[in-house]
């Protein structure tokens, strides 16, 4: 007789629980990864927002800028970035156990293989929908010493992709390093509002 006349408390209470139970976060991970897929098939210009030092970027100078989202699946988009008719580099963001992962594929013209290829990191953080930061993995950090590139072990890169419904949506692409004798900053925004005409195949692929 007890259990007939607790039942109804009983359930009324799990049901005003419920109720007042904050939703679960949003996977801001997943929406980020949804946000490029969005893209997938399009190419957009740029232009760069940001260069230091000084004419370190030099080589990029009054050259057509463009990225294309040419390959989506639901654990990897690659995304080419072309500099006039150099395609020699590839944004490849996969999805790991643990987070976001992004690399720079480099090739030569032959498709072979660049000796600075596959560098890059995983995400340290959920971030947000918009922006994800890549704090540089230690097999780049690695690579980097072995080939003399000492200035690069500290480098963050990050990806940002504005919502559709912005009123300025654009794709950003950021290398930057902390302050001291090899600070760095390089940043591309490309305006979302516009596409152009897809570029040609990377070089290797």
């Amino acid at each position: 007789m007890l259990h007939k006349i607790l039942a109804p408390a009983i359930a009324t209470a799990l049901l005003a629980g419920c109720a007042t139970t904050p939703a679960a976060a949003p996977d801001s991970q997943a929406a980020f990864m949804e946000r490029l897929s969005a893209l997938c098939g399009k190419a957009f210009a740029g232009r760069i927002m940001g260069s230091e030092p000084a004419g370190a970027d030099a080589d990029m100078a009054g050259k057509p800028l463009v990225m294309h989202v040419r390959s989506c699946a639901r654990d990897r988009i690659e995304i080419p970035f072309h500099v006039g008719t150099d395609r020699s580099r590839t944004w490849v963001i996969t999805r790991t156990g643990t987070g976001l992962r992004l690399k720079h594929d480099h090739r030569h013209e032959d498709g072979s293989a660049d000796k600075v290829t596959m560098y890059g990191g995983d995400t340290a953080a959920s971030g947000t929908a918009g922006r994800q930061d890549f704090p540089v993995d230690a097999e780049s950090i690695a690579n980097f010493r072995a080939i003399g590139l000492d200035r690069s072990v500290t480098n963050v890169w990050s990806v940002e992709v504005s919502d559709a419904r912005d009123a300025k949506p654009v794709f950003v692409y950021e290398l930057r390093r902390p302050a001291g004798p090899t600070a760095r900053l390089f940043r591309v925004e490309f305006d979302l509002t516009q596409t152009v005409d897809a570029p040609p195949t990377p070089w290797g692929w």
